[in-house]
């Protein structure tokens, strides 16, 4: 077993040179202004693909947006008990404002990583969310706190004697779609997107022009346009 606590986390939006401008909540605050159709689209124009998560991994209520830094947490099943509330605390602890926590649960399809505890204690340190690809509990009381969560399912197993965190703010993998600590997450009613650091400032700029130029295409349909005279005029579908 590993954990990455020796390691600080990388600098925030704030201090990548790639990204200067725009303060992370602010950055935050307008990607959930958007939607992911429009930041896939962007992303595919500049050759990435494979930036969606699973389809699998929805939001806990209909209608959820959320935008983040991405929290990396890695963990599998096991059974070993030792240490581990007070690893558990010490990754909670590692939280930053402005967060998204990320968790690669190595296919676990028992458990639930996420729960009404969590929950509180990463509000306190300014956390927007959690995208897990593994399972939730404690529903009905996450959802009172109002608290955006993204999930494959739902479940009453607690992690302990079940699942443990082995490492945080490391590099992990979904289905194919590499995280790394800082990237940005943004979820909606059609899943979760991951948006490379580098890029999140293009992406949204780029992604805001797509928001504006579809209303506009809008408009012409509403204004009794046909798809060819649409798209004569600049628009697609």
């Amino acid at each position: 077993m590993t954990v990455n606590t020796g390691q600080p986390a990388p600098a925030g939006i704030d201090g990548d040179s790639s990204n200067a401008g725009i303060a992370e909540t602010e950055l935050c605050d307008r990607y959930e202004q958007l939607f992911t159709a429009a930041v896939n689209d962007v992303l595919r124009e500049k050759g990435l693909l494979c930036q969606a998560l699973p389809p699998a991994i929805l939001p806990l209520r209909h209608g959820t947006k959320v935008a983040g830094l991405a929290f990396t947490v890695k963990g599998a099943k096991s059974p070993v008990l030792d240490d581990e509330m007070r690893q558990r605390a010490e990754m909670l602890d590692a939280i930053p404002p402005n967060a998204v926590c990320v968790w690669d649960t190595g296919g676990d399809d028992t458990s639930a990583q996420w729960g009404e505890v969590m929950t509180m204690a990463s509000r306190q340190h300014g956390c927007r969310g959690a995208v897990i690809d593994g399972g939730v509990r404690d529903t009905d009381r996450v959802l009172d706190m109002g608290f955006p969560i993204f999930c494959r399912y739902r479940t009453s197993n607690g992690m302990l004697g079940r699942f443990r965190v082995t490492d945080w703010q490391i590099p992990i993998r979904i289905a194919g779609v590499t995280i790394h600590p800082g990237d940005l997450i943004f979820g909606d009613v059609d899943g979760v997107i991951v948006v490379p650091r580098r890029l999140a400032v293009d992406v949204l700029l780029t992604a805001e022009r797509v928001r504006a130029k579809e209303e506009e295409i809008k408009q012409l349909i509403l204004d009794g346009l046909s798809p060819s005279e649409v798209v004569a005029r600049g628009g697609y579908f």
